[in-house]
């Protein structure tokens, strides 16, 4: 997983899970052996395993909880996450956040259970707070932009580079509104490490070649 990284968060969209899953984490492995670029897809949970099992590319989970082995019904336990074939996890995504104090317990539950974290914040303020529990990655995405048409890296570049400042070039992820190569062009130029991105791949028309526009932004 070397550094500039495409993210690729699957969410529960009708066109990433189960077999759909399946397929396009193939076609995705694809395009980034094709371009030797390092892509991380961060599926479903029930998902992980089986796609874990079908392409050698890391696959993340989506969300894991900071608990232990014992009686916890309906968790999701690190340690099964590893075992089931997660390289890692996101963790506070804006649409699963969860408190400072949760977060900073998850961060430390996750790594040891041997897991990559990629860790979510609005605002490059929240990204310093989070660096000092010590994520892998920590991925700035300004709410308003997520799932829309226009991206940070065109609509407010200055987070990116105040983010760059604070989290330093080898942590910092940048998302929402990611859709086309010249966005990740953007985004690196200024620092990053890499794009966080979703509908603006797995929703597209043709996934593959969206991919392949946002790999092209890393050449």
């Amino acid at each position: 997983m070397k550094p500039p990284v495409i993210f690729i968060n699957f969410k529960a969209y009708k066109s990433a899970t189960g077999e759909n899953a399946l397929k396009m984490a193939r076609k995705f492995e694809k395009i980034a052996r094709k371009f030797r670029i390092s892509v991380v897809l961060c599926v479903q949970n029930v998902d992980l395993y089986r796609v874990s099992q079908a392409v050698a590319i890391p696959v993340f989970a989506q969300h894991a909880d900071n608990i232990e082995y014992g009686a916890h019904t309906g968790y999701v336990l690190p340690e099964a996450l590893k075992q089931n074939g997660a390289y890692g996890t996101l963790l506070n995504h804006a649409e699963h956040q969860i408190s400072d104090e949760s977060l900073k317990s998850s961060i430390e539950r996750a790594k040891q259970a041997g897991l990559f974290t990629l860790v979510c914040a609005n605002t490059p303020g929240k990204a310093g707070k989070i660096l000092k529990y010590n994520p892998d990655f920590v991925a700035v995405e300004p709410p308003e932009l997520i799932g829309g048409d226009i991206s940070v890296s065109k609509a407010k570049p200055e987070v990116i580079k105040k983010a760059v400042k604070i989290a330093g070039q080898k942590k910092l992820i940048v998302g929402a509104g990611i859709k086309t190569g010249e966005d990740v062009k953007i985004a690196v130029k200024f620092g990053a490490a890499g794009v966080l991105v979703a509908s603006g791949v797995v929703q597209a028309q043709n996934p593959q070649k969206a991919l392949i526009d946002l790999a092209k932004g890393l050449l």
